[in-house]
């Protein structure tokens, strides 16, 4: 079962209790996602604290052997604390989002805290054959959405109209909720890497990023596709086809052994040696599964590549002006070997 690892992590790193705050941490463990919802687990039982909102749903989609306590809206830390001290905890975990500064200072003026880091995403970072399963379902709905918006963009639609196109077409196919808000970037603004959609219209000539994922059964994709509307030139034709290459050599690089950083710069000596490397300004991809995970894929990531583990691939090159180029797969390693998971095309496609 999952959470014995975290009655491991508390082993390790010799604590009573763990408080669990994050949206994906929480449901990782089978709690529920709201903001009124925390988790605490200790080394001999797992309790969750919720208010009257949580009630039903809590009895319907968490785990039956977890102990609940409805406490007063708003009250959550101090009936923590409470339970915490009942418990006999002293030295006691908590994540580094999910609580205010009054939150922790509460706690710290009863405990010995310690802020974990990655600790709990390293758990959710090797992924079971079944979360593998769920991630290629929701990874095979993002090729179909993406399919389906290609004839729907048009010269002279906003970016907007086009962000909305995406998500009716991923809510109409089943998906439970956008994995983020789309990144939807023509023209110029292709040199911004997360350009929201803005009432801007699309133009012929330009290139236009599309970078969406979606949610389903709590898994999330992620995949970045840029487009030639209408025709371009061959300045634009050659970034896009340096981006292509870049990240083509880094998707198949991915297995087993490698370090984050070793993956990150294969992709970045194809763009550096094309003279674009200052346009490369991120690291080359990240973990991902019900949310942003380990690995990090950039230039200082040592963290060594292991089966099960799920991964983007995102090499961009963003030129002031002209605009911008980013190709993103979802990459999972099986065996030693990595294996693309999202498998819409990836040659330049033309739209318009």
């Amino acid at each position: 079962m999952v959470i014995d690892k975290v009655f491991q992590l508390l082993e390790k790193k010799q604590l009573d209790a763990l408080v669990v705050t994050s949206v994906p941490n929480k449901v990782y463990f089978q709690s529920l996602k709201g903001s009124g919802v925390y988790l605490v687990i200790t080394k001999s039982e797992v309790a969750q604290f919720f208010d009257g909102r949580y009630l039903e749903e809590i009895k319907e989609k968490t785990n039956a052997s977890y102990r609940r306590y409805e406490v007063p809206k708003g009250r959550y830390l101090e009936e923590i604390r409470t339970y915490l001290c009942k418990q006999a905890a002293t030295r006691v975990g908590i994540e580094p989002v999910g609580l205010t500064i009054q939150d922790y200072h509460l706690l710290t003026a009863t405990f010995d805290i310690c802020l974990l880091q990655d600790e709990l995403e390293c758990i959710r970072s090797i992924k079971t054959k079944a979360e593998c399963q769920k991630i290629q379902a929701v990874c095979q709905l993002t090729d179909e959405v993406f399919t389906t918006i290609l004839p729907q963009i048009k010269i002279g639609m906003t970016e907007l109209e086009l962000s909305g196109i995406i998500h009716y077409e991923g809510f109409k196919r089943g998906a439970s909720a956008m994995a983020f808000e789309p990144i939807i970037a023509s023209g110029f603004r292709g040199a911004y890497p997360h350009g929201r959609p803005t009432t801007k219209r699309i133009e012929h000539g330009e290139l236009l990023t599309i970078d969406f994922g979606l949610t389903l059964d709590h898994y999330q994709s992620d995949m970045t596709r840029t487009l030639a509307v209408g025709s371009i030139d061959s300045k634009r034709r050659e970034i896009y086809q340096t981006v292509l290459s870049a990240q083509k050599k880094a998707v198949a690089a991915v297995r087993s052994g490698l370090t984050g950083s070793a993956v990150d710069q294969i992709a970045r000596k194809v763009i550096e040696e094309a003279g674009y490397g200052e346009y490369f300004a991120h690291g080359l991809g990240h973990g991902i599964g019900m949310g942003n995970d380990v690995p990090i894929l950039n230039p200082s990531s040592q963290t060594i590549l292991k089966e099960g583990m799920v991964m983007t691939c995102e090499p961009g090159i963003y030129i002031p002006d002209i605009g911008g180029v980013r190709i993103e797969d979802v990459v999972m390693i099986q065996g030693e070997i990595g294996k693309q998971v999202t498998l819409s095309e990836k040659e330049l496609i033309e739209v318009g």
